[in-house]
């Protein structure tokens, strides 16, 4: 691969950047999130992650099954989909978060 070979197509990220990271001190895929957002485009890491841990792989001459796969994070509260696929009167980001909110005298 080329050292401009995009790896992280969402934040476009590439090779280049990835390796750079890695002689940084970066060892595992979380890492290189840190440095580079590499992961933290639309596809939260789905496309590129595989990638990602060949190249810390074969850069550190260590095994795959060495570098653990990178730490996902749930929302911290459902969110409805009606609130997601703008079926609300509103399409700010308020009335979103509005809709996932605790309504009064809800205690959940």
């Amino acid at each position: 691969m080329d050292e401009s070979t995009i790896i992280c197509k969402c934040e476009e990220i590439n090779l280049a950047e990835i390796e750079s990271a890695i002689q940084s001190g970066a060892h595992t895929f979380d890492d290189i999130k840190r440095i580079t957002r590499c992961g933290m485009g639309p596809c939260q890491a789905k496309i590129c992650s595989s990638l990602v841990r060949e190249i810390i792989s074969q850069s550190l001459e260590v095994s795959l099954s060495e570098i653990g796969l990178p730490r996902m994070r749930m929302p911290l509260k459902p969110t409805r989909i009606a609130a997601l696929a703008g079926k609300e009167t509103s399409s700010s980001v308020v009335s979103v978060f509005a809709e996932s909110a605790p309504k009064e005298g809800d205690e959940s």
